[in-house]
C-alpha cells in the first residue's frame, strides 16, 4: 500500500497558476507511475498528467503547454505546476500511485477552483 497526501488546490483567478503537490509514503519502492487525475462535477474522472518511475511524462491534450508534472524523488513528492488556468480546469484534483498489476491508490483529492 502506498498512502498519498494531497496539498495546494485553492480559489485563483483565470489566468493565474498554482502548484499541487503530492507526498507519497508507505511502499513507495513499488510505485510504477505517479499520476493526476481530475474530476468536474458531472463528469468522469480523466487523467491530466502522469510521470513514470524512469521520468517519461504523458499529459491530456486540454493541459499541455499549460501544466508540467515533475517528482522529488529525495521528498517521495509529485507535482504538478498549473499555469494559465483557465474555468474548465476546475475539478477535484487526485493524485494516484500505479502499482502494476491493475492496483492502483488514490489520494484524496483537493479543489481547485478558477474563476472567470
Amino acid at each position: 500500500q502506498v498512502q498519498l497526501v494531497e496539498s495546494g488546490g485553492g480559489l485563483v483567478q483565470a489566468g493565474g497558476s498554482l502548484r499541487l503537490s503530492c507526498a507519497a509514503s508507505g511502499k513507495i519502492f513499488s510505485i510504477k507511475a505517479m499520476g493526476w487525475y481530475r474530476q468536474a462535477p458531472g463528469k468522469q474522472r480523466e487523467l491530466v498528467a502522469a510521470i513514470t518511475s524512469g521520468g517519461s511524462t504523458n499529459y491530456a491534450d486540454s493541459v499541455k503547454g499549460r501544466f508540467t508534472i515533475a517528482r522529488d524523488n529525495t521528498k517521495n513528492t509529485v507535482y504538478l505546476q498549473m499555469n494559465s488556468l483557465k474555468s474548465e480546469d476546475t475539478a477535484v484534483y487526485y493524485c494516484n500511485a500505479a502499482l502494476g498489476m491493475g492496483y492502483d491508490n488514490w489520494g484524496q483529492g483537493t479543489q481547485v477552483t478558477v474563476s472567470s
